[in-house]
């Protein structure tokens, strides 16, 4: 499933792991202010905000994107000496620019963050006092929100593009890898399925969550210290009281507890799934078999065969039923808890209407990375079940052995070949 695209997976990936974090490291130790030698310096902390989309023509942001792009190519020219492999411009070069984008829309977000202290305190003065703002302000505020959308919109759009184009990439690179050992997969139950339908789910599940784990890393690179900043304006939380940067505890002890809750309720969701498509594929197959052979498909085995398919389905249904109970309650309270938590602030008038929005909107970003588990469970309830499938062609090129479920499959399907035999 990697080494068809990537080289050397398990290194490949520890040694990117290294040298991410690496790079941010060094970011933050001083590769910021080294851009200043460049004639790029940092952001000046007395200069105003440039809220529009020229802020990432500005000096700090080129910077920023040089450096970004220096260290993937120095990673790309090393693993192209290292270990030449026949899809690294997909798979490395590929994969630094979808990182490019994904940073990019955070970046977006962070200034969409500092516009909306800036827009709504705008609007709190203009309803508090009348005619203390006029409305071009008001419509330059607007104009601002709609350049950054628009900006944002269209890298999303473009990015949505080239990963299409990416996950079939990965989908060739694995069909080319497992045909050319079908001789040795066919016997495999639902070998053609696995080949034409999983492997592309595997690459597209695989690179959305990857993207969204990336998304989340960044995210609270980027947010994690706005919101120790935005502290200041919190003195106490509700039954804590008053603790050191507050908004950082709530938004990393309420993501934890969610995380925590859906594994623990969703355990058993990944084994049924896998089984779900397992009992499907041999209802399938059977019909398939039966089209040629007037001696397999008959009524009592295929009664038997759905039978298996609605009884998983009808399991599948129940532990979904309180997972989902579960996971609904938790999402909807996560809608109110920062707000929850801001009472004490609220009540005492502590913020103005701009840093409220300010700190909900970081809140939010923060705790939403720490969910990620929350929020892709399903979704890694399905990559799991379709890696199972996928792993059995792998054990098979291996010489190790089938997983459990399959080697019951092949021992079924000799026994019918036997009965079969024995009738004709």
């Amino acid at each position: 499933m990697f080494v068809s695209f990537f080289p050397q997976p398990k290194l490949f990936f520890a040694s990117a792991a290294v040298w991410s974090l690496a790079a941010v490291l060094f970011w933050f130790l001083g590769g910021e202010q080294l851009g200043a030698v460049f004639g790029l310096p940092p952001v000046d902390p007395s200069a105003p905000p440039i809220i529009d989309p020229s802020v990432f023509l500005s000096p700090p942001y080129a910077w920023f994107f040089i450096y970004f792009f220096a260290t993937i190519g120095l990673f790309y020219l090393f693993w192209a000496w290292y270990s030449p492999h026949p899809w690294q411009n997909w798979a490395i070069l590929g994969s630094g620019l979808i990182l490019f984008t994904t940073n990019f829309s955070v970046q977006i977000s962070v200034v969409l963050n500092e516009w909306r202290g800036t827009f709504y305190d705008l609007i709190q003065q203009a309803l508090t006092t009348a005619g203390s703002v006029d409305q071009p302000a008001l419509y330059i505020g607007v104009g601002q929100f709609l350049s950054l959308a628009s900006v944002h919109i269209t890298v999303v759009a473009l990015n949505l593009f080239f990963v299409r184009h990416y996950v079939f990439r990965w989908r060739t690179a694995m069909n080319d890898y497992f045909t050319a050992y079908w001789p040795q997969l066919r016997h495999i139950e639902g070998a053609s399925q696995r080949v034409q339908d999983d492997t592309m789910r595997f690459s597209s599940t695989m690179q959305g969550l990857g993207v969204s784990l990336v998304d989340s890393v960044m995210t609270l690179i980027a947010f994690l210290p706005l919101l120790a900043v935005l502290s200041a304006h919190v003195g106490t939380l509700p039954i804590v009281g008053a603790i050191p940067y507050p908004l950082v505890v709530a938004a990393i002890t309420w993501s934890l507890f969610g995380t925590v809750l859906l594994m623990i309720v969703g355990v058993k969701l990944p084994g049924l799934e896998f089984l779900n498509q397992r009992v499907e594929a041999a209802f399938r197959k059977e019909l398939v078999y039966g089209e040629d052979d007037a001696e397999r498909a008959q009524p009592p085995t295929l009664a038997e065969l759905f039978g298996n398919v609605r009884k998983n389905y009808f399991r599948l249904y129940a532990h979904y039923l309180y997972f989902d109970v579960v996971r609904y309650l938790y999402l909807q309270a996560d809608n109110i808890f920062a707000i929850l938590i801001l009472v004490p602030t609220i009540a005492v008038g502590k913020i103005t209407f701009g840093i409220f929005q300010q700190i909900v909107s970081a809140f939010t970003q923060v705790a939403s990375s720490f969910q990620y588990l929350v929020n892709s469970w399903p979704t890694i309830v399905e990559l799991i079940s379709i890696y199972k499938r996928l792993r059995a062609f792998e054990a098979t090129l291996q010489g190790a052995p089938l997983p459990e479920i399959d080697r019951h499959y092949l021992e079924r399907e000799a026994k019918l070949g036997e009965e079969s035999a024995s009738a004709k």
